[in-house]
């Protein structure tokens, strides 16, 4: 008797609850770009401590040069990181440059393009309102501000500003260790010598990269061959990490020993058959014995578009969850571009590209073969077209829901 297979969302919420938030760590700012944010960020300081000039010119009294042209005596000059200590008293004033403190006394800057000087007589000819190019004191931040909320990706804009807010060192969450191990005496690394009955293993590699833009860190355990041996000394590798994630050998067969080997090991099953396509041959389950006791594991398909689709749907959410961010991935809507038949029992990812009509609607044409051995198909495609279980069949221009696959929201 077969086994049933779970839909996507509960493989997806089981996925889930079987992952622990990570632990957090400090690190330096140049260090944190990309990093999760643990606790929030905040000012050490002021800035600008202090009135500061937005522009070259002249630091007046506006009431001095409320009708122009107006003639003052410069007795100073303030600059960036050397202030005039004096002040600006009545018909006086300083020259003035960018970030440079306003002077005492002084409440507006004339640019100099509307000034003539005539050594020591400075004639204004612009007359300028109170506070005019001036930077008041705690314009951007000040002490004891929250510059940036906990709980998001630094951003490059992030970094700069914690450097500004005098913040040297971040806390953040420590990246979810995510060790790879491919299964198969058919599979070679590329550049190897490829066998008549060999191909190249390209599933670790895109997994990495996929687990790397999530904000991973993978660890490379080779590839396992089809012997029980073989594989458990390998999979003792994933000591230390957070997740072990296998290449191939799921699904049932003589030569598909992940789970008899890690069930002999301890591993124990949640769920292993998904009604999704592709990737219905989804292991997910804990390492029951130590030094692993209690590290999910995840058993991806061998078909290098499969184990992608369920990167992208499963171990990608699961990543996130662990860093603390939202892991339900972001879908749009978009118009179909060809008619599509009513759709079985198993949820459908059809790779599909995607144009702007003229109408500035985004709309979406699945390839005519969707085999999950085809990896240059789901290198061109720009989406997921995703078909609900038992869905009807649906006509060009019909709205269906996607899943971009460029840009931070997909990482493959």
């Amino acid at each position: 008797m077969g086994v049933a297979m779970i839909s996507v969302a509960e493989a997806l919420q089981r996925v889930l609850d079987g992952v622990d938030r990570m632990p957090v760590e400090t690190v330096n700012l140049a260090a944190a770009h990309g990093r999760v944010l643990a606790r929030d960020v905040v000012a050490r300081l002021t800035q600008p401590p202090t009135d500061v000039s937005a522009m070259d010119g002249y630091a007046v009294r506006a009431a001095d040069v409320g009708s122009v042209p107006a003639t003052l005596t410069q007795v100073g000059a303030s600059a960036a990181g050397k202030a005039f200590d004096g002040a600006i008293g009545p018909g006086q004033t300083a020259r003035i440059f960018t970030g440079a403190a306003v002077p005492a006394g002084a409440d507006a800057i004339v640019i100099q393009e509307d000034t003539e000087a005539a050594g020591d007589q400075i004639t204004m000819n612009e007359a300028v309102p109170l506070g005019h190019y001036v930077r008041p004191a705690g314009l951007d931040f000040t002490q004891g501000d929250v510059g940036i909320p906990a709980h998001r990706v630094l951003s490059a804009r992030d970094i700069g500003l914690a450097a500004a807010m005098n913040v040297p060192w971040l806390t953040v969450t420590r990246a979810p260790r995510i060790a790879l191990l491919a299964t198969g005496d058919e599979i070679v690394r590329p550049g190897e010598p490829v066998g008549p009955n060999q191909i190249i293993s390209s599933n670790t590699l895109a997994l990495m990269g996929l687990i790397k833009a999530s904000g991973g860190e993978a660890i490379d355990l080779g590839i396992a061959r089809d012997d029980e041996d073989s594989l458990r000394a390998l999979a003792a590798g994933a000591r230390g990490a957070d997740m072990l994630v296998t290449l191939g050998g799921a699904s049932v067969g003589d030569h598909d020993l992940v789970r008899k080997v890690l069930g002999q090991d301890g591993l124990e099953l949640d769920f292993w058959r998904i009604a999704m396509r592709p990737g219905k041959p989804l292991i997910f389950g804990k390492i029951g014995q130590a030094p692993m006791k209690g590290t999910p594991m995840m058993g991806m398909p061998g078909n290098p578009v499969s184990s992608l689709v369920c990167g992208l749907v499963f171990l990608r959410p699961a990543i996130r969850a662990m860093l603390g961010l939202d892991p339900h991935s972001a879908t749009q809507t978009a118009r179909l571009g060809q008619d599509l038949t009513a759709n079985d029992q198993r949820q459908d990812y059809l790779r599909a590209t995607a144009e702007m009509d003229e109408q500035g609607e985004l709309v979406v044409t699945p390839f005519g073969k969707q085999d999950s051995s085809m990896l240059s198909r789901l290198a061109r495609a720009h989406c997921l077209i995703l078909r609900a279980p038992h869905a009807e069949a649906a006509k060009t221009g019909d709205r269906v829901e996607i899943l971009p696959l460029n840009g931070d929201s997909a990482g493959i």
